[in-house]
């Protein structure tokens, strides 16, 4: 039986109600992504050009409506082109979803593959190293790869497998060291590699105190499940980055526990 409510001569369905609510939730979630970024100038820029493709008809200004026509005829091409990384952060925001992950209780974990249980992650090593470095203001930005999804960044840097201990951390970002730039990923307790290029945050509103380590956290931490770890040159205070979000001047026992609640 349809049930449905009539309101002024017209017919609205509770589907519709649900139709109308996930479309807004949709439309919420990409203002998000976009929201602090120069996408949503671009955005702005495609909406005044189609109101004046609009005004253009009413006017019957026929040459410009015709111009104005062509190029909104190839608006969802270029909308793609143009949004391609805002495109991807949502695709990557539903697939990084727990519901497809797969974590226990999760539905598709359900039917994935289970057969390597992973070994908890050491933390000892990465606390000490962070510790030490913040002691000695040392720069530093240690990338942990909690879901196996980090191979295209392990291969932009130099391959070490080695297991994690403090005095490699911090020979590795040792001022005078060749693979003290960029990130070191850790991957099931091995440090994977290092001189990692890492994606950089372009949200306009990013905190202009946090330097080019900080933009390169939170541009992997926005794109993937890891977590970044981040020690400043300047001042030598500890962050942590996930989900884009930059938790600053942590001490070592706010940041063990930021990362156990992630494990």
């Amino acid at each position: 039986m349809q049930i449905s409510l009539n309101l002024l001569f017209i017919t609205i369905r509770w589907l519709d109600v649900v139709d109308i609510l996930l479309v807004s939730i949709i439309m919420y979630q990409l203002y998000k992504l976009v929201k602090g970024t120069v996408a949503i100038k671009i955005f702005l820029g495609v909406l005044a050009i189609y109101m004046f493709w609009k005004l253009a008809e009413i006017f019957k200004m026929q040459l410009l409506s015709e111009i104005l026509g062509k190029f909104i005829g190839l608006g969802m091409l270029a909308l793609i082109i143009v949004f391609q990384q805002e495109i991807r952060r949502f695709l990557l925001m539903i697939g990084n979803n727990r519901l497809f992950s797969s974590r226990k209780g999760s539905f598709f974990g359900l039917i994935q593959n289970k057969e390597a249980q992973h070994e908890k992650l050491n933390l000892t090593p990465i606390l000490e190293a962070a510790k030490n470095l913040s002691k000695n203001k040392t720069g530093a930005l240690i990338v942990l790869d909690l879901h196996a999804e980090l191979k295209t960044f392990i291969d932009s840097g130099e391959k070490i497998n080695a297991k994690i201990s403090a005095s490699l951390l911090e020979n590795i970002f040792f001022k005078n060291s060749p693979l003290h730039d960029g990130g070191v990923i850790i991957q099931e307790n091995l440090i994977k590699a290092a001189r990692c290029i890492l994606p950089i945050s372009d949200h306009a509103d990013f905190p202009s105190r946090f330097g080019l380590r900080h933009r390169s956290a939170a541009g992997i931490t926005e794109s993937t499940q890891a977590l970044a770890v981040i020690v400043s040159e300047e001042t030598g205070k500890i962050s942590l980055s996930k989900k884009g979000e930059i938790f600053y001047n942590l001490t070592l026992e706010e940041l063990e526990r930021q990362i156990n609640k992630e494990l």
